[in-house]
């Protein structure tokens, strides 16, 4: 009868399955006593460090009460200290714990696709967080030096093909052996780089068809920018710029840019403000970026529109500049009357390539009918507030002083570095203020290389990060090294990246309780001033923030921490867990008092892969 059993088969089965049962059970004992070490623990959660501070318990409980077996800590005279940190599974390799997918969907989180909110940042809760070291890939090598980097990396790095494959024929990357080629092109130039920003140039009908305009054209935005090729190729024009891509289809392409030592930055015009203060830019690029720019009332192009500088460029290369398809005329149509409502005139128009510019002042925005859109921002809106914040479809007018300068009024680069500019008055601060933190962090750079001494070639670091920068002084001071900073300005101080990037130079808002948008092996250098003491008057995790700066430093790459002496005596506790190497640790001030002084504790990391972590695990 059909779905009937009979009692003979039923007692074969139960020995059966206690058969099954008894050699898995075997199987999972054998292999966990083998592989338990750094796999079991790869996901533990939690921080001990910030407990054995006094940081971020709100418990109010004995931190040596706290069962601190998994991560092998011993209590020590007055505080826990790590003997190791687990290993990371090999799928956590290239790690970006804010830009998880998986943490989207095991959270279950609601976000709405069209509007790119799964490519936004969303952090896990501190319960949620790794703790446990990211491991390089299996054969992975000291990176390939600049500028040789710019054309060459090693494939082993990243280990990811895809993108030579797809992108065969514009001329992306091509594998050549153990090493990834970049030729230079693009999915709009194919055949260079170099060729595509010389044409730019002459249409803007600059000086000698250089892109930099005799040193007015110094930082530009490149949204949607593959491997960064338009970015790399800027550089010998001394032109920065800020590439940017979301952690898209394309994984990797921010990845290969950083391994290349092109600055690079992960993030997405979807819903919040881009973390960079407005008028930040002198030129916008878009390159078949494929953005739909009529959207939302063209609330993704007003936001370029707050990044532009007063007369800036917005360099369109897509289909609808040029193709004569009724869909594309259509698009360019309606995408011409948002950009004159925007009061953007065109510059230059030439085959697949259309050069918009911004006005120099309010007059424009003053002349249009009333209750044309967009309309213009609110005056209580802050254009420079940009950490979490949505965006809105609105223009962002210029202040009385840039409006009655007709423009930024900033210096031509190299001047620009050290001149003060005028938005120094928007924070309050004086020149000679200005000038004297110059002076200061020049003497603190060259003490710095002092230290680091013989690691240190004129080609050893590439990719820099200042974790807490103020006004750019310390990027500043490196302006003859071959080297490019990230400056990273607290989301909750002073609005002083605007200076940075009236400087030249270029960073991001960020706040370090929670993960930076970078791949993992990214920097070359970290500084850190007072940062550890900022995190811990927030309450913050220590301990999660230096497994994040683990994260994202090369092996045998270089911090550098400059924090009061608990800090740093604390933090050399940690360094073998970290498989972290001190090289110096001295006084800032000789002459100040112990209590009151700073002390820079210089650190370099090992470089150790995980089959012989694993031999010392054993």
């Amino acid at each position: 009868m059909r779905g009937r059993v009979d009692g003979g088969q039923k007692k074969h089965l139960v020995p059966s399955i206690c058969v099954i049962l008894l050699i898995l059970g075997f199987l999972f004992i054998y292999f966990g006593g083998h592989r338990g070490h750094h796999t079991s623990t790869a996901l533990d959660y939690g921080t001990k460090f910030s407990r054995s501070l006094g940081w971020g318990s709100n418990d109010g409980g004995d931190a040596s009460k706290t069962d601190d077996s998994a991560s092998g800590q011993e209590d020590g005279d007055e505080n826990i200290t790590p003997k190791s940190f687990p290993v990371c599974d090999d799928r956590h390799m290239e790690l970006i714990p804010c830009l998880d997918r998986n943490l989207i969907y095991q959270t279950r989180l609601k976000l709405d696709l069209s509007l790119m909110e799964h490519y936004e940042r969303h952090c896990p809760q501190p319960e949620r967080r790794f703790n446990c070291l990211i491991p390089p890939p299996r054969g992975y090598k000291i990176p390939i030096k600049w500028p040789i980097s710019r054309d060459k990396v090693w494939q082993a790095n990243i280990p990811h093909t895809h993108l030579a494959h797809e992108k065969s024929d514009q001329n992306w990357m091509v594998v050549k052996g153990d090493k990834i080629h970049f030729p230079g092109g693009g999915t709009h130039f194919h055949y260079g780089a170099d060729k595509y920003i010389a044409s730019i140039a002459n249409m803007l009908k600059f000086p000698n068809n250089v892109i930099n305009n005799e040193g007015r054209l110094r930082t530009v935005l490149d949204v949607g920018c593959g491997v960064a090729s338009f970015g790399g190729y800027l550089l010998s024009s001394n032109v920065l710029t800020m590439s940017l891509a979301p952690n898209d289809v394309h994984q990797n392409q921010i990845q290969f840019a950083l391994e290349r030592g092109i600055p690079a930055f992960l993030d997405v015009l979807g819903t919040r403000r881009l973390p960079y203060p407005s008028r930040s830019f002198e030129l916008a690029h878009c390159s078949r970026c494929r953005i739909d720019w009529l959207q939302r009332d063209g609330i993704l192009l007003l936001e370029l529109d707050r990044l532009l500088r007063p007369g800036g460029f917005f360099v369109y290369s897509s289909p609808e500049a040029y193709a004569q398809d009724e869909e594309d005329l259509k698009i360019w149509r309606e995408m011409s009357t948002l950009v004159d409502r925007m009061c953007w005139k065109i510059a230059a128009k030439q085959n697949q390539t259309v050069i918009w510019v911004k006005p120099l002042t309010n007059d424009c925005y003053m002349d249009r009918a009333p209750g044309t859109k967009p309309p213009l921002c609110r005056s209580d809106d802050d254009a420079d507030v940009v950490w979490d914040v949505k965006m809105e479809a609105c223009i962002t007018p210029y202040s009385e002083q840039h409006h009655k300068n007709k423009g930024s009024g900033l210096a031509p680069w190299p001047a620009r570095l050290t001149t003060p500019p005028p938005r120094l008055a928007d924070l309050g601060y004086a020149a000679e203020s200005f000038v004297k933190d110059m002076e200061v962090w020049q003497q603190r750079v060259n003490n710095y290389w002092n230290l680091l001494g013989p690691k240190v070639t004129p080609s050893t670091i590439r990719n820099v990060m200042d974790m807490k920068a103020n006004m750019g002084s310390f990027a500043a001071a490196l302006k003859d090294k071959d080297v490019w900073v990230m400056n990273v300005v607290p989301h909750d101080g002073p609005s002083t990246l605007k200076i940075i990037y009236d400087r030249g130079l270029i960073g991001t808002v960020h706040d370090w309780c929670e993960s930076f948008s970078t791949y993992p092996r990214t920097y070359d250098l970290l500084h850190a001033w007072t940062l550890f003491s900022s995190i811990e008057k927030r309450g913050c995790s220590a301990e999660d923030l230096l497994l994040e700066m683990d994260r994202i430093l090369r092996p045998t790459g270089f911090i550098i921490i400059r924090d009061s002496r608990a800090v740093i005596d604390l933090i050399i506790k940690y360094l073998p867990a970290l498989h972290w190497k001190s090289l110096a640790v001295v006084d800032a001030q000789p002459n100040s008092s112990p209590e009151d002084g700073e002390v820079i504790l210089v650190i370099q990391k090992k470089l150790w892969l995980v089959e012989e972590n694993l031999k010392d695990l054993r």
